[in-house]
């Protein structure tokens, strides 16, 4: 019973994730203007949270080559995930701290740099190769390959962890500097402005908190399974599954739902029929609605 909960959540949560990735893939393929430097590195990370999701959703408990083709999948997307949030930190201290123009150039390397690390801790886990026969396939059973899992996958992600918050912390300080010294240098700030400034600060201040919230109980429950083996703590095994899966989610909101994208989706919408919105006025665009107004 307790398996086919996890299960249940683990399908549920990986299926948000994987809709919300989809989606960010979708919208960088269908809006050209999206096709930036910055926003592709977001699109890479959708992609691999996607496909992350995919396989955490279709994974085969039983034995045989499906168990251990989700297993070593599963590890490589999610790894990928994560390393693709420091080439985003990275390019963003580059740029606002370095001062350099030079992000773009470094594309090839990022590439060598994710999938060549996520395909060498892939290939060291399959030495530690015992898994488990839980909800899933991606977990280990045996001390050789708990012990291997961790340092393949929870020891690179909490280097991520810690390197995007020193990262963001130095972009974030660098950042308000300048604007005090701005603030100093003019008699007057614009608030709006002012307001927008500090909503973009606080929103690079919460891109490590979601590799923490994803992964922290994941990696308390391995380090608790790893003590005491035989002794699951239920609760736990739902609060690991469930913030993990969760994981592309939380992603594609914080790194892909940004005004850029809000806004194409705004000009698409605007062109729709007329006669669409007579069935459906709450629908309406505001600017259409606005402009209809002054015309009356």
């Amino acid at each position: 019973a307790g398996d086919r909960i996890i299960t249940a959540i683990n399908t549920g949560a990986s299926s948000l994730s994987f809709v919300g990735s989809a989606f960010i893939v979708l919208c960088y393929c269908l809006f050209k203007e999206l096709r930036k430097f910055s926003f592709k590195l977001v699109f890479y990370l959708a992609l691999s949270d996607m496909l992350c999701s995919f396989f955490l959703i279709v994974g085969d408990p039983s034995k045989g080559f499906i168990c251990y083709a989700q297993g070593y999948t599963t590890h490589f997307f999610c790894v990928a995930s994560f390393l693709w949030t420091t080439t985003i930190a990275f390019t963003l201290h580059r740029t606002v701290v370095k001062h350099k123009t030079d992000v773009e150039d470094l594309e090839a390397m990022f590439h060598l740099y994710v999938w060549g690390t996520s395909l060498v801790v892939t290939v060291i886990r399959s030495f530690g190769n015992n898994h488990s026969l839980g909800p899933w396939c991606w977990t280990q059973s045996g001390l050789k390959g708990k012990a291997v899992h961790f340092l393949t996958f929870y020891a690179p992600l909490w280097g991520a962890i810690l390197y995007n918050g020193f990262t963001y912390f130095q972009v974030i300080r660098m950042l308000r500097n300048a604007r005090r010294m701005a603030v100093g240098m003019s008699d007057r700030v614009d608030q709006f402005d002012n307001r927008a400034e500090l909503k973009v600060l606080n929103r690079w201040g919460y891109y490590p908190l979601i590799l923490i919230g994803s992964w922290a109980f994941g990696t308390i429950n391995r380090i608790h399974d790893f003590i005491e083996p035989g002794h699951k703590i239920f609760w736990l095994s739902v609060l690991d599954v469930g913030t993990a899966a969760l994981m592309g989610l939380f992603n594609s909101i914080a790194y892909g739902f940004n005004s850029s994208v809000r806004r194409a989706i705004h000009e698409r919408l605007e062109l729709f029929p007329e006669r669409i919105y007579r069935w459906l006025p709450s629908f309406r665009p505001k600017s259409q609605q606005r402009s209809e107004m002054v015309s009356l």
